[in-house]
C-alpha cells in the first residue's frame, strides 16, 4: 500500500509517550507508532460501530414497526 506524508499536531505528553515507545524499541519509529495507534482505533470503531447505531434506535418505535407488521400477518397453521 503506497504511503502518504502528512503533517499532524500532537499534543506534548502524547508526543512523549511516543518518543519512549520508540526509545524502548517497540516500535522503529513515530510513523509507525502513530500508525500502528490509527490502525487499532480504525478495527475498534468497526466492532463498536454496530453497537452504536443500535444504541441510536428508538424502542418504542421499533417495537409499533413490529406490531404494525405483525398485525397484517397470520400465523402459519401446521
Amino acid at each position: 500500500m503506497r504511503a502518504a506524508k502528512v503533517a499532524i499536531t500532537l499534543d506534548e505528553r502524547v508526543l512523549r509517550v511516543v518518543d519512549r515507545w520508540v526509545k524502548q524499541g517497540r516500535y522503529p519509529n513515530r510513523s509507525q507508532a502513530i500508525q500502528s495507534a490509527l490502525r487499532e482505533k480504525m478495527e475498534r470503531w468497526k466492532r463498536t460501530r454496530l453497537a452504536d447505531e443500535l444504541s441510536r434506535l428508538d424502542p418504542g418505535e421499533e417495537r409499533a414497526l413490529a406490531d404494525e407488521k405483525l398485525a397484517g400477518e397470520s400465523w402459519p397453521e401446521s
